[in-house]
């Protein structure tokens, strides 16, 4: 079984404009409202694609009974934790999204998660098995610190869990965790630069720095190239370089959490890297190709294809 935690899931709400004018009133041409969050849209993913799988995080309010329902409505398990509602000030965050001629974001904070709800959460993950999988996506609540990935990796490793654990998260989130020995982790070339200080230029430069990562405890570094596709540093030994299918891109919203997913579904599927490297790549294109996240029809006709 693979788990996904979410700590700050979202209903994003999708508003997309011919053009937007400050100060003035707009009308939108089309609206969408889905649900938002890293670890939602890998989870939203490995069930498109027949992967079995949980998500795991932390709702509240309207909103989050509404994320609930719509994860539950696209065919997923979820098993969230629900912050007590304190005088109506905790709901789980609206993210509002403008497509128009320049794209914009607002996003909400989110409810502040306590010491309670962390220990919940910790009481579900004790249950992992070795043969399961955990991905913590996204970034987290500023009530949080930036530590608590790494406390939870190190909650697991300290009850001697061998579970793979999957980390797509930035900066400090992603590089105190190293040590605790992630199964995969995967920054793109722009953060890749950011945990170390440094502009990656060139492949070499990709090849360096994801070796460091390597070095530092991370079993398999999967590194986006946006349209230039992704590199792999896998754990055995091998540096696998693959461009992505020719499309257009139409939404690039959650292509990194597709590309996550199609890698994981490909691993467990086969047990190979390149397979799954081609369906992390097939999965994260068929999301940017796309108005919202990848099918399996759309990923499958990509992957026969060939590219």
């Amino acid at each position: 079984m693979i788990y996904t935690v979410t700590f700050n899931p979202s209903l994003d709400y999708v508003l997309n404009l011919d053009e937007f004018r400050q100060g003035e009133v707009n009308r939108t041409t089309e609206e969408q409202i889905l649900p938002g969050g890293k670890g939602l849209n890998v989870s939203l993913v490995l069930t498109n694609l027949g992967v079995e799988n949980t998500a795991l995080g932390f709702i509240a309010g309207f909103t989050g009974k509404e994320i609930e329902h719509r994860v539950l409505k696209h065919g997923c398990r979820a098993d969230f934790i629900e912050i007590p509602q304190q005088a109506g000030e905790s709901f789980s965050r609206i993210n509002v999204k403008l497509k128009a001629d320049v794209e914009s974001e607002i996003n909400g904070q989110g409810p502040k998660i306590g010491n309670g709800e962390i220990e919940g959460l910790y009481r579900k993950l004790d249950k992992l098995r070795e043969e399961d999988v955990l991905v913590l996506a996204g970034s987290i609540p500023a009530s949080l610190p930036e530590s608590v990935y790494m406390e939870i990796m190190k909650h697991i490793r300290d009850k001697g869990q061998k579970t793979k654990i999957v980390v797509d998260a930035t900066g400090s989130l992603l590089f105190s965790v190293l040590k605790y020995q992630p199964f995969l982790v995967k920054p793109n070339k722009y953060e890749l630069g950011e945990i170390f200080g440094v502009n990656i230029e060139t492949e070499e430069d990709i090849v360096t720095y994801a070796s460091r990562l390597q070095e530092m405890g991370a079993e398999n570094v999967l590194i986006s190239l946006a349209g230039d596709g992704a590199l792999l540093m896998s754990s055995d030994g091998k540096v696998r370089r693959m461009q992505p299918p020719p499309g257009k891109v139409v939404n690039s919203v959650g292509a990194g959490d597709s590309m996550v997913a199609g890698f994981l579904a490909g691993f467990l599927e086969q047990g190979d890297y390149e397979y799954a490297l081609k369906m992390g790549l097939a999965s994260g294109s068929a999301s940017a190709f796309s108005k919202y996240l990848a099918t399996k029809e759309e990923v499958m006709k990509l992957i026969r294809e060939g590219w």
